[in-house]
């Protein structure tokens, strides 16, 4: 069963209320840290593309890897890093906020997602699938918008969601020939998993799961975030 836990939060306009998901079955237990090490190991294929390039002089471990989907490459001073869940609640519900902070610290902000489907979500899996097949055609944007701007009509369906997925990926832009065989294959599956084995070795115990420059974040508020990557910019 998942379960969700209140996490007191703010929007960019007022207050709101950010619930998390989390599933006791998908991870080790005990809270988000950070690993040491470097490098691509537990990343899936080296050779995949990246919606963006990585800016020169990340830095790489446990929480981000140099094939990890960059949605915004800017600052390596300011670096977040969301361990999703298509699926889950909370991630949709700070969805917008997330991308209102983007537009307004456009430049300022190096903002990666990595995959982290929670047991308790019977269709986590198959939206990131979906959505890496779309990143395998350069697509992982739009495809993250059409999977969280449409949650309400495909998460904890009963049944399978292929027909929605199939029409987002039409939305977004692909070549769906292409991502249908993608979305299927031992490639995909194994890049969504080590997202997910990356998750579980940082204990993270539930989505979203934020880092800040490579140590674990739980803003308490959208300022909070707004004020970390401002502060770091300055540094």
């Amino acid at each position: 069963m998942t379960r969700r836990s209140a996490l007191v939060g703010g929007s960019v306009l007022g207050a709101l209320a950010l619930a998390g998901c989390s599933d006791d079955a998908s991870s080790g237990g005990g809270s988000g840290t950070s690993a040491s090490g470097s490098g691509a190991s537990g990343s899936g294929g080296a050779t995949q593309a990246t919606p963006l390039k990585h800016p020169a002089g990340l830095s790489y471990g446990t929480w981000l890897r140099p094939t990890s989907h960059l949605l915004d490459a800017a600052s390596t001073k300011a670096v977040l890093v969301e361990f999703l869940d298509f699926e889950c609640e909370a991630c949709g519900g700070i969805f917008p906020v997330i991308e209102q902070l983007r537009e307004e610290l456009k430049g300022q902000l190096t903002y990666a997602i990595r995959y982290f489907p929670l047991n308790g979500h019977r269709n986590s899996v198959p939206a990131a699938q979906a959505a890496e097949a779309a990143a395998r055609q350069g697509k992982l944007e739009p495809m993250y918008r059409q999977l969280f701007q449409n949650q309400s009509a495909w998460t904890e369906q009963q049944g399978p969601v292929d027909q929605q997925l199939r029409g987002f990926a039409q939305a977004a832009g692909v070549d769906l020939t292409q991502w249908q065989r993608d979305r299927t294959s031992q490639s995909v599956t194994s890049r969504v998993q080590a997202d997910l084995s990356d998750a579980n070795a940082l204990r993270l115990q539930g989505t979203p799961s934020f880092f800040f420059n490579g140590q674990p974040f739980q803003p308490q508020s959208v300022d909070d975030i707004r004020n970390r990557v401002r502060d770091a910019n300055k540094a």
